[in-house]
């Protein structure tokens, strides 16, 4: 771009005159952030199914390429490995990922990464921004967190990049659920019943064996109780998702049923949680549930 084009856009941009994606088709246009090739789909899957059902644009993003995260192999092969994983699941799911060059367990809330997590969110023009909380157990939870956090309000500012445009407005930043307490608890905003894709995301969990069948699987090897014959593993680890996406329903069973009615709230099996961030555009729970699917 010319000089004085550019100069040009960004005076357009400032004045609000910039045409953004999600204004020329209507459609949300959502991103999520997880540490790990299977973070986002583990916590945003379901969620992301039904946007994608409905026409609106999602994208996960893996900060790092999850290089160490197996027992038996690691480095290129197993990152190569891992981002096919997730491609399978976003061909599932009807959205689009992204899985970052950066090793498994050395991501850093470097002033790099800052940027490369706002032009990530200015490129896509995100609506909704979804992430871990930033007290989570593992660093790398941790510090994209704090990444996208600290990326919330230069997504507006008009100078901060000249490689992508500034986002419309300040869009809604929102947490993954967790059973973290300290410094206190998860605290969700909307709670999404996920029932109509459960499956979808039961077969997104079985499109990544290198987290969640392998023998030498993170989730076969960290727990003593799982099978060692591979059917039997398989169906195993498969249930403990299961479980967890209906411990989260269980959990907020008075949330499920404020927003569903009733017989609706009481009849959903699994869901997915989220928590409204303090930064970013704030709304309210009515404005949650026009903005998230299930309703």
């Amino acid at each position: 771009m010319k000089r004085a084009s550019k100069y040009l856009l960004i005076l357009l941009v400032s004045l609000g005159y910039v045409v953004t994606h999600a204004q020329e088709d209507d459609k949300l246009r959502i991103i999520a952030f997880g540490a790990h090739p299977d973070d986002a789909e583990l916590k945003a899957g379901g969620v992301a199914a039904m946007w994608a059902a409905q026409g609106h644009h999602v994208k996960f993003v893996s900060m790092t390429n999850g290089d160490i995260g197996h027992f038996k192999e690691a480095g290129a092969p197993l990152a190569i490995r891992r981002k096919a994983e997730v491609n399978e699941c976003a061909n599932i799911f009807g959205i689009e990922t992204e899985v970052l060059d950066i090793h498994d367990g050395e991501l850093m809330p470097s002033l790099e990464n800052r940027k490369i997590v706002a032009d990530l969110i200015r490129e896509w023009q995100a609506d909704i921004v979804l992430c871990h909380r930033p007290n989570d157990y593992h660093p790398d939870h941790r510090y994209t967190g704090v990444l996208v956090q600290d990326a919330s309000v230069i997504v507006v500012a008009p100078f901060f990049s000249s490689a992508t445009e500034p986002t419309r407005k300040n869009p809604i930043f929102m947490f993954y659920s967790d059973g973290f307490e300290k410094p206190y608890p998860f605290d969700p905003a909307i709670v999404v019943g996920i029932d109509e894709v459960a499956d979808l995301k039961w077969e997104c969990m079985a499109a990544m064996p290198s987290q969640m069948a392998d023998e030498h699987s993170w989730q076969a090897v960290y727990r003593e109780d799982v099978p060692k014959e591979e059917n039997a593993r398989k169906a195993f680890i498969l249930d403990l998702i299961k479980n967890r996406n209906e411990n989260v329903a269980n959990k907020y069973r008075a949330e499920l049923i404020a927003l569903y009615g009733e017989e609706k709230g009481k009849a959903i099996k699994y869901a997915e949680a989220f928590e409204l961030c303090q930064y970013g555009t704030q709304v309210d729970t009515e404005t949650l549930k026009r903005l998230f699917p299930g309703w």
